[in-house]
């Protein structure tokens, strides 16, 4: 901090690039009843902020497949404080974690290992039996809530019998890991690089590489076997993980991080069509889902916080727009 009075929460690398670390916790919940960390009801608790598009993934998750009665949920702030992330009772968060009391996650992360150093990162999936994290990377949060609770679940919410195949079927797994391969960095942390960058060279240098994936998820659209979601007639892993990062576009990241090259819902015809569609959708493919756990408002102060305040003058100024946060649903 070059200013005593300053509060920002310095997010880039001395040469003013974003770089996001590893998680830490990568072990897996299994169907087997003699894994390590089997599938049971009211076992597990996820960790997650509304705000944050990784735990998003995970919470989506939960819904789409129907997880709410079998995996307790635990909220905290969207505000990432000096302490991290804390719970506060704002925002829709809880007013302290539901199992110790604890404040702050990081207490949760020491309590599975007192020598922990690492970062203190949602989502966090957590083991009531065992008292440790078993996971806290999303992208293998998401994978296990697909299909290892089946057995727990009615036989219409199981992987084998959804339409397609699940959301990460075996015919569609190369193409889904290898669009993965380039919305991850350019897009889902591309608009992170880009916001949180703290030089001229560094922000352009993650801006525009951004754009030109969108214009590939655009083209994207527009080819045989792609509507009205990625991969055709059903919802993917590749819908829900880019899902997340354009729900908080045109409300945060175009205006607040300065992603601002073009909008979705004027610039990305096909885009803003699929997000909408998701968006609105309550038939039986996804009941609501992606609704229900999108907060507009929560994302804007989220990120205006995520860039830091001033002492003595601790009220954030949150952006009104845009209006709407996403456009009215298309009529058919």
């Amino acid at each position: 901090m070059t200013d005593q009075n300053t509060k920002v929460y310095k997010h880039a690398d001395s040469d003013g690039h974003f770089r996001r670390k590893d998680s830490s916790f990568r072990s897996w919940i299994s169907r087997d009843p003699s894994a390590e960390f089997p599938a049971e009801k009211d076992r597990y608790v996820l960790y997650i902020t509304y705000g944050c598009p990784w735990a998003h993934r995970a919470n989506l998750v939960r819904s789409l497949k129907g997880l709410e009665d079998v995996i307790q949920i635990a909220v905290l702030d969207p505000e990432l404080g000096p302490e991290g992330w804390f719970f506060s009772g704002r925002n829709g968060s809880d007013q302290k974690d539901p199992l110790y009391g604890f404040k702050f996650l990081k207490e949760l992360y020491l309590k599975a290992d007192p020598h922990y150093e690492g970062r203190y990162t949602v989502p966090t999936l957590w083991d009531k039996k065992k008292e440790t994290i078993v996971n806290n990377e999303s992208s293998e949060v998401i994978r296990m809530l697909y299909s290892e609770f089946d057995e727990l679940l009615p036989e219409d919410f199981r992987e084998v019998n959804r339409p397609g195949g699940g959301f990460y079927p075996e015919h569609l797994r190369g193409e889904i890991d290898e669009m993965n391969s380039w919305v991850y960095p350019l897009i889902n942390n591309g608009v992170y690089k880009t916001g949180f960058a703290t030089t001229q060279a560094a922000y352009e240098e993650n801006l525009y590489p951004l754009f030109e994936a969108l214009d590939r998820v655009e083209a994207h659209l527009s080819r045989p076997g792609h509507q009205p979601f990625l991969f055709g007639d059903y919802i993917s892993e590749a819908d829900i993980r880019l899902y997340t990062t354009i729900a908080r576009f045109d409300v945060a990241y175009y205006l607040i991080f300065k992603c601002n090259l073009k909008m979705i819902r004027h610039d990305y015809p096909r885009i803003d069509r699929w997000y909408r569609r998701l968006y609105y959708d309550e038939s039986e493919l996804t009941r609501g889902a992606f609704k229900e756990t999108t907060y507009f408002d929560v994302y804007k102060f989220g990120y205006v916080a995520a860039l830091g305040r001033k002492a003595g003058n601790d009220q954030l100024v949150v952006p009104a727009g845009p209006i709407p946060d996403i456009l009215p649903p298309e009529k058919e």
